[in-house]
């Protein structure tokens, strides 16, 4: 492979999040999250695997941090648990989660690595679901006063922040399909909490600017390619539908300040009760963000069909001929044609906020973890990346998901995406060749010669 190098200050990182990793889940005052209340009922995620202890990274922080720096991690993408802060999702503060997260992020100071902070990576206060969760419209006036909070807190030192990830697996995942906290399964439900999770984004993003502070704020969606199964006009528009409502009915009102047109005709068509739209909310949803952070992992291959109400797609079978350990297509060229599609059509400096897959790592008799799939996935798509920003896409930086092996929401535990490996029974680390791998890459601010 030629040498490639990325623009100087490109940004390298890695991610994780609160319940994905941290553990101690009722401890030191947090409240119970949505996901805490799904984990524990039977059925509902893989080998009966919770986020109740994870990582235990609520106590190893430290060594966690340190290995990130014996790494050379540079930045990291954390997120903040709102029932750790708020345990009813408004009113009481509890100090000790204040503390937890002040003592991170001075940690990560310390140790050189910059804070990313996400808002909300979904584990919405239970108390606050009780409510209705985010088909509750107050839920965005709560999300605003915890962003207040944690602004006032943590904002003299984090300079980057994510107010919500993903709105679309928060609404779809949990909402509409129900294989994901809270549970429910009804589209229009689905639509609602999408329309106020991008709310709840907006009054965020407009704290933060109404509050002066130093540093910028954005968004993460995710961004899988659609692509149609064949050239027929049918299968065309099905693709079309899949990226309507996965990819333009957010990324259209955050960037130009209306919901696609084509899918509120195609929902209106077929029996779906719209989201309540009142004054102020387009232009709150569109209030100008500093950064789109984008999430990518697969392209997904469509044919109309009868699945998917109300949308009437079917997923076809992907041509490619490797997959993750989560079935998902390994398809690079598809991470470079979403770049340039949100480089071109919505005019925001890109961050690559996820990106890697799950393998099947072995631990070998001398204690070394050698992932090559892993290793070809990253070399691909970071390749792809390169093109993408040779051919003007407005790159600034990519963020490897994710630095541990986590608790992979409702797949459990055995779905592994780490650079390190993570011992659930005795918490031990283990760098895998990936994290070599990835190390070089951030000193080298490039692959290959």
């Amino acid at each position: 492979m030629r040498g490639i190098r990325f623009p100087d200050e490109f940004m390298w990182g890695v991610s994780a999040s609160a319940y994905q990793i941290e553990g101690a889940w009722a401890e030191d005052g947090k409240g119970e999250s949505i996901w805490d209340r799904f984990c524990h009922i039977p059925g509902n995620v893989a080998n009966g695997d919770t986020g109740d202890i994870a990582c235990d990274h609520y106590h190893r922080y430290k060594d966690d941090i340190a290995l990130m720096r014996q790494l050379g991690i540079r930045f990291y993408r954390f997120s903040i648990s709102w029932p750790r802060i708020q345990p009813y999702g408004h009113g009481k503060i509890n100090q000790k989660g204040i503390k937890f997260y002040n003592d991170l992020i001075n940690c990560m100071l310390e140790n050189g690595i910059q804070p990313f902070a996400v808002l909300y990576h979904w584990d919405l206060p239970q108390a606050l679901q009780n409510k209705g969760g985010w088909a509750n419209r107050e839920t965005a006036e709560y999300f605003k006063d915890y962003a207040r909070i944690v602004f006032n807190e943590f904002g003299d030192r984090v300079r980057h922040w994510i107010t919500i990830l993903e709105p679309q697996v928060i609404a779809y995942n949990g909402n509409w399909m129900g294989n994901m906290a809270p549970g429910i399964r009804d589209f229009s439900t689905a639509l609602e909490v999408s329309h106020n999770l991008m709310r709840g984004h907006g009054l965020a993003v407009r704290e933060f600017k109404k509050m002066g502070l130093d540093g910028k704020i954005g968004i993460i969606n995710m961004h899988p390619k659609a692509y149609p199964a064949s050239n027929s006009s049918e299968d065309m528009a099905a693709a079309n539908r899949f990226d309507g409502a996965w990819c333009r009915w957010y990324l259209d009102p955050l960037c130009h300040g209306h919901y696609p047109d084509d899918m509120m005709v195609w929902y209106q068509s077929h029996g779906v009760v719209l989201p309540e739209i009142i004054e102020d909310d387009m232009d709150m949803i569109s209030t100008p963000i500093d950064f789109m952070g984008i999430n990518y992992y697969t392209s997904k291959w469509f044919k109309e069909g009868n699945d998917l109400w109300p949308l009437m797609i079917e997923k076809a079978k992907p041509p490619v001929e490797k997959f993750t350990m989560m079935d998902w297509a390994i398809y690079p060229l598809g991470f470079y044609h979403s770049l340039m599609r949100v480089s071109e059509n919505y005019k925001n400096e890109i961050i690559v906020m996820e990106n890697g897959g799950a393998f099947n790592d072995i631990v070998s008799e001398d204690g070394e973890i050698n992932d090559v799939d892993r290793i070809e996935y990253l070399r691909s798509h970071i390749t792809a990346m390169h093109q993408a920003i040779k051919e003007g896409a407005n790159v600034k930086g990519y963020f490897i998901w994710s630095i541990l092996d986590n608790f992979e929401w409702a797949y459990g535990c055995q779905k592994r995406f780490g650079l390190i490996y993570v011992d659930y029974k005795d918490q031990k680390r283990i760098i895998k060749r990936s994290g070599h791998l990835y190390r070089n890459v951030m000193e080298k601010n490039g692959i290959g010669n």
